[in-house]
């Protein structure tokens, strides 16, 4: 076998069994990835899986970061194009709210499901989470504060509060999908975003 075959399986061994990770730490937490459980899905050796991250800990941080590459694809890739400012505000909501509404991951928002699993634990895991959280509230912060610059909101508008207030409005939305399975949670969550972002 060719060294660059040999680079090529290794790669697709990986996404596999980080494929397999983020539907499993989707559903019941990034704590409910073992090494046993993968390799018996994945038809691997625990030590062939465990080869490829070397602890548990760095196959939830590749998870993290599995799942972040997934929520860009899907949230803010398809309105990188749109004009700053509000107009990018609003799709982005769209497209998070569209997001969780078409059930992306299995069990809905994959870093409100971290958040709640490590909030209260110290390590690198919830760092990782922390720092997805405050990279996606700059984003719609910086959208925000450039929509107030342009006049499209009021001048008035504290950019930092009306992120606070859509975050709660969508994991609002992620609640009522999971938990209550609630077939016009995403009509209520246009609808209060809607009316936010009224000029």
């Amino acid at each position: 076998m060719s060294p660059r075959r040999s680079v090529a399986d290794a790669l697709g061994t990986r996404s596999a069994i980080l494929g397999r990770s983020v539907a499993i730490a989707s559903a019941e937490g990034l704590e409910g990835l073992t090494i046993g459980r993968l390799a018996t899905e994945l038809g691997m050796s625990k030590s062939g899986v465990l080869g490829h991250f070397g602890s548990k800990e760095a196959l939830q941080l590749a998870v993290l970061d599995r799942a972040g590459e997934i929520f860009r694809t899907e949230v803010w890739e398809p309105v990188v194009a749109a004009a700053p400012g509000l107009v990018r505000l609003r799709a982005l909501c769209e497209a998070w709210i569209s997001y969780l509404e078409r059930g992306v991951f299995p069990g809905g928002c994959f870093f409100v499901a971290a958040a709640h699993e490590f909030d209260g634990r110290p390590g690198p895991v919830r760092g990782a989470v922390e720092a997805r959280f405050d990279t996606w509230r700059a984003r719609l912060t910086k959208e925000a504060g450039r929509a107030v610059a342009a006049g499209d909101l009021p001048g008035s508008t504290d950019p930092d509060q009306l992120v606070f207030e859509l975050l709660g409005l969508v994991m609002a939305l992620n609640h009522a999908i999971q938990l209550h399975r609630d077939p016009r949670a995403a009509t209520r969550a246009r609808h209060a975003v809607r009316a936010r972002l009224e000029t």
